[in-house]
């Protein structure tokens, strides 16, 4: 048996970083050896079923030092994730990252880092494996529709709208069609904001209420029918496999992979 791929987790008492934390223990191939958060009060993390505690710190330097991971899985926030990076990179870690709300030149400076150091760095918007999924679909049904509009609904504590893998589903079906979709415009918006955002064509519209989690329908229109994608997560659970998957796959990589499609075979 190989020996199991050492992770450190950024972001570790977050709601997904738990589960990673939880994930990471579970798979044989993988061997949980440090966590860091912003909000860490102590020293160590206890690991699940009480199976020991490893090094937690709020401080990423000491952490990296101190376990010599092969991959910093990182949910943490974009300020915050870019200096893991910067850190990570030149200490030879490979990189999975969940993290939204990167700029291109963030995405830029993480692939030269990456390079730089003969590592790799897989970033993705949505880990659920059906999100991806929804993606290359509505990717292929672009190329028939003229019209499309987006909706996502989420839990009311997310900070973003609209979401990561709205934003990444308008580039992308926008970027298979090759043109920006058509955008009726309507005479009068009675309300500001009625019709949504609006990018290359596509309109985004941002649902936030207690009671959901994370769901996003892909609405096409064609003169008498429409066709719907839609994709549903019951629990943070659902990023699990395709996390695991990224941080079994990155260490294989060298610089910047962007989403797991390519991971998949999708492209």
């Amino acid at each position: 048996m190989s020996t199991p791929i050492r992770v450190v987790v950024h972001g570790a008492l977050g709601r997904v970083g738990k589960e990673v934390v939880n994930a990471t223990c579970k798979d044989p191939e993988l061997e949980l050896v440090g966590a860091v958060d912003a909000k860490a009060d102590g020293n160590t993390l206890p690991l699940p079923v009480g199976s020991g505690t490893v090094p937690l710190s709020r401080d990423p330097s000491s952490i990296l030092k101190q376990t010599e991971p092969g991959v910093i899985v990182d949910f943490s926030v974009t300020e915050a994730s870019m200096a893991m990076v910067r850190l990570a990179a030149k200490q030879k870690v490979n990189l999975v990252i969940g993290t939204t709300g990167f700029s291109t030149e963030d995405l830029e400076e993480i692939d030269r880092l990456a390079k730089a150091n003969g590592v790799g760095a897989v970033v993705a918007s949505n880990f659920a494996l059906g999100a991806v999924l929804m993606i290359h679909l509505a990717k292929i049904a672009a190329k028939y529709f003229d019209n499309v509009e987006i909706i996502e609904l989420h839990h009311d504590q997310k900070l973003d709208a609209p979401s990561g893998t709205a934003v990444s589903t308008a580039r992308a079906i926008s970027e298979a069609r090759g043109k920006p979709f058509v955008h009726p415009k309507v005479q009068k918006e009675t309300v500001a904001g009625a019709r949504g955002a609006e990018l290359q064509g596509v309109a985004l519209h941002s649902v936030r209420l207690p009671g959901l989690m994370a769901h996003q329908e892909v609405i096409f229109g064609i003169s008498g029918q429409t066709l719907i994608i839609r994709h549903d997560t019951i629990n943070r659970e659902c990023y699990m496999p395709g996390v695991v998957m990224a941080v079994k796959k990155v260490v294989e990589l060298k610089g910047l992979t962007i989403g797991l499609d390519r991971l998949l075979g999708l492209q």
